[in-house]
């Protein structure tokens, strides 16, 4: 991506997955949540680059890009890393990572603007990659390991249907929340969206 096309952009990352078999896996819901807003926002289909799938579009007399990095969840620094190489680009006001949450029950969401990566290794390997941790999260709750499962065996699995159909319906509304982030910043959309 070229310095200059970041100006005045906002930047939203979708973590997942590629290929059929994550599809409908908790490690996904970052690319559910882009799906929904290319589908909203009358976008068409995502274009395959070098280390992601994208879209560009405006809103609101806002540029924007929606970003899914094909670098698997564990590597999604990878696919980031030209961001912090644009002096237009503000990290904490421009950039938003969308992920799910094991911490959280499925069908709650919280943003952030900044944090550790609570266990979480795509936000890790972003926050490496990027060299602040400094950068506005959507969790997206995906329900909590049940005893005697590992994270990683949990987040690679599918929910249960209700589980499910409660981040499904969520969609509609995170597509609402990501436009208040991009228009009123994080601190607008946590004061409407967290629960």
């Amino acid at each position: 991506m070229e310095k200059k096309t970041l100006s005045g952009m906002k930047v939203i990352v979708g973590l997942g997955n590629p290929g059929p078999k994550y599809d409908n896996t908790r490690h996904n819901v970052g690319w559910w949540v882009l799906d929904r807003l290319a589908y909203d926002w009358d976008l068409g289909s995502f274009e395959q680059d070098v280390l992601d799938c994208r879209i560009r579009g405006a809103l609101y007399d806002t540029n924007f890009l929606l970003m899914k990095p094909t670098t698997y969840v564990n590597k999604s620094g990878m696919a980031v890393s030209h961001l912090r190489m644009s002096e237009d680009f503000i990290l904490d006001e421009d950039l938003l990572i969308v992920v799910d949450d094991a911490s959280l029950d499925a069908g709650r969401i919280r943003f952030r603007p900044e944090g550790r990566s609570g266990g979480h290794n795509g936000l890790k390997s972003i926050s490496e990659s990027l060299g602040t941790e400094s950068y506005s999260r959507l969790k997206v709750g995906v329900g909590k390991p049940l005893k005697g499962i590992e994270l990683s065996d949990w987040v690679l699995s599918e929910m249960p249907q209700r589980d499910e159909g409660s981040v499904v319906d969520l969609l509609p509304i995170l597509t609402e929340a990501v436009q208040v982030w991009m228009t009123e910043g994080v601190q607008g959309a946590m004061n409407q969206f967290n629960r």
